[in-house]
Order: structure tokens, then C-alpha cells, then sequence
């Protein structure tokens, strides 16, 4: 080839990555340019075309989805190669939140569940999951504050008081947080995920300096878990009829629950699943942040399979979803 057909040809493929990049880049530097120098263009302008987007890119999440989040155990696993979930959940008020916070996570068939907490509940989890280990050791995963008060632990320093939180900080290793838990979002190293509903949500947001109601994260959630993952740097699974997850890439719909799936105790059993999950999914998500909300929506997705089944139509109890999760993930598999 002589010297001015490479020329042709090296400039013909300049441009080309050119317009590529100018593609990919063209919506986002519109956004930009519009609000920082058009004088008609408002921050709302940009927050109808942030929506617009979001639209656009949210993922209906199914069960072919979920099925990839399963690990199945190969003839080489053992309890430990099959994940390792820390608990710390449960307290004087609501004891029943560290029993069905573990049930719900044996129930996915991980291979250990090390529950941290007083003597008194911990007689409780034995009692209900003799399986689960209550001495310390390395896990693949946390789950914290199912259970446990929010205005107890408020803060970050309030929390590097509790005992064994010290170890679970130490582990970075993937975590869950739950309901009194909620505040240590953006504090912590590892990869986080958040399970709030509206209300919990809307206080996280009001302590950071955001006002807005539970009303209103109900009347636009998709916006609103967007703008919490974006605001406190975590992944986040808003609970409601309609269960939405959220990263900073990416928006998940999980499919519409039965009604009878809001009652107490429920929110405890999708932490346990979830948490087993995550804690099976350790490389996976240390390799890969995405991993994390696929993991998420598919524990939220096993909790209303579960519910469906052990429904039929009629009420059921947060037991009555424990009992069917292992079916709800065999359903997944098959």
C-alpha cells in the first residue's frame, strides 16, 4: 500500500472513532450545555431529560435474569466455597428479626450463616436454625441491622462501638444494610446495598440535608432510587408493590408482588435472602459492581415467588415465605 492510501485509510478510521465517540457523548455534552449556558434551561430541564434516559435504559427483571444469580455447588464445593454470610441483625425490641433474617438465609442453601449477636438471641436463632454458627471467623459477606433501631446507632461512631460491626468493617467484604443500618450508607469501603422502603429512604435523605417525604419517593420511585444510588454512592433496593434497584449505570423493575407479601417481618426475610445471595456471589461482584443489583433484584424476585406460592390467593406470614424459598429457587433452576 502506498504512502497516501494509508494516509486515506488512517484518516477514514480517525473519523470513524471519531463519530463514535461523539455518538456516546453527544446526549450527555446537550445535558451539559444546555444547563450551564442556554438561558431558557433550568435544573428541571435536566432532571425531565435524566427521567427521559431512565426510561429508556431500566431492565424488566425475569426469571431467566434471576436464574443466572444462582450458584449451583459443583462436586468440589464445600461450606465454605459456598458462601459465608455474616449476621448482625435482631435486638431487645424486635428479637424476631435475627430469626427470620436467618431462616430466610439457610433457606437458600448457603453454606454458613455466622450470627453476631447477645446470648439471648442467639438462643433464639439456634433455636430456630441450629445450623447457623455463632463464633466469629472470615465470611464472604455482611448483613446488617434487620431489627435493630435507627435512632440507636444514628451515626457512623455510634456504630464503631458495636462489638462485632468492628469486625465487620474490618472484612470489607460485600454489605447489606438493613433498617438501622440504613445510615452507614456512604461510609463504608466495600461494595454496599441498601434495602429501604419510602419511609426509611426519605429519612436517609432528610438527614443528609434532602427534604423530601415518603409521599413522594412512592409517587416517583424510579426517580428517587436513581437519585440515591447517585446521592450516597451504594447500590439500592427500594421495597414497595412495585421493587426497583438501582446503581449508578443502571435501573432494575422487579415484577409487581402479591399485596399480602406487606406484612411484619416480610423486610426481614428479603435481607436474609438477599444477603445469602450476595455472600454466594462474593467474586462476582468484587469483579464486576454491576453483579451486586442483578444479585438484589434476584433475592427481591425469589421473596415474591415465595410469597406467591405460599399465598395462593390468600394471606400468609413472613414464616410462610421462608418455608417457600428453597421451592422458589428450585423453580429458578430447573
Amino acid at each position: 500500500m502506498n504512502y497516501w492510501a494509508l494516509c486515506f485509510v488512517s484518516h477514514k478510521s480517525s473519523m470513524a472513532i471519531y463519530r463514535y465517540w461523539l455518538s456516546l457523548t453527544k446526549e450527555r455534552w446537550l445535558v451539559i450545555s444546555n444547563w450551564r449556558y442556554c438561558p431558557t434551561a433550568t435544573r428541571s430541564n435536566v432532571q425531565e431529560s435524566t427521567m427521559v434516559q431512565t426510561e429508556r435504559t431500566i431492565k424488566k427483571w425475569s426469571a431467566r435474569d434471576a436464574a443466572k444469580c444462582i450458584v449451583i455447588p459443583s462436586d468440589l464445593d464445600h461450606k465454605y466455597s459456598r458462601g459465608v454470610l455474616g449476621v448482625i441483625t435482631g435486638s431487645a425490641q424486635y428479637p424476631g428479626a435475627a430469626v427470620l433474617s436467618t431462616s430466610a438465609a439457610a433457606a437458600t442453601g448457603i453454606g454458613m450463616i455466622r450470627f453476631h449477636s447477645s446470648s439471648g438471641l442467639a438462643h433464639l436463632v439456634l433455636h430456630s436454625t441450629p445450623s447457623c454458627v455463632v463464633q466469629p471467623g472470615k465470611t464472604t459477606a455482611w448483613l446488617i441491622g434487620s431489627g435493630i433501631p435507627a435512632k440507636k446507632y444514628s451515626d457512623f461512631s455510634t456504630w464503631l462501638r458495636h462489638r462485632w460491626f468492628a469486625l465487620a468493617y474490618k472484612q470489607t467484604v460485600p454489605t447489606v444494610l438493613d433498617a438501622g443500618a440504613l445510615y452507614l450508607a456512604g461510609s463504608l469501603e466495600q461494595p454496599t446495598l441498601i434495602t429501604p422502603h419510602s419511609g426509611e429512604l426519605a429519612n436517609l435523605f432528610n438527614a443528609r440535608g434532602v427534604l423530601v417525604t415518603a409521599e413522594a419517593i412512592e409517587g416517583d420511585p424510579k426517580k428517587w432510587v436513581k437519585t440515591a444510588a447517585q446521592t450516597f454512592g451504594v447500590t439500592v433496593l427500594l421495597k414497595g408493590a412495585v421493587t426497583y434497584v438501582a446503581n449508578d449505570q443502571s435501573l432494575i423493575e422487579l415484577p409487581r408482588a402479591t399485596p399480602w407479601l406487606a406484612t411484619a417481618g416480610s423486610g426481614d426475610v428479603l435481607a436474609g435472602i438477599i444477603g445469602a445471595l450476595v455472600a454466594t456471589n462474593t467474586v462476582e461482584i468484587l469483579n464486576d459492581l454491576n453483579r451486586l443489583a442483578e444479585v438484589a433484584a434476584t433475592g427481591a424476585y425469589i421473596h415474591a415467588s415465595a410469597a406467591k406460592n405460599a399465598s395462593r390467593g390468600g394471606p400468609i406470614s413472613a414464616e410462610n415465605i421462608v418455608d417457600e424459598i428453597s421451592g422458589a429457587i428450585t423453580q429458578l433452576i430447573k
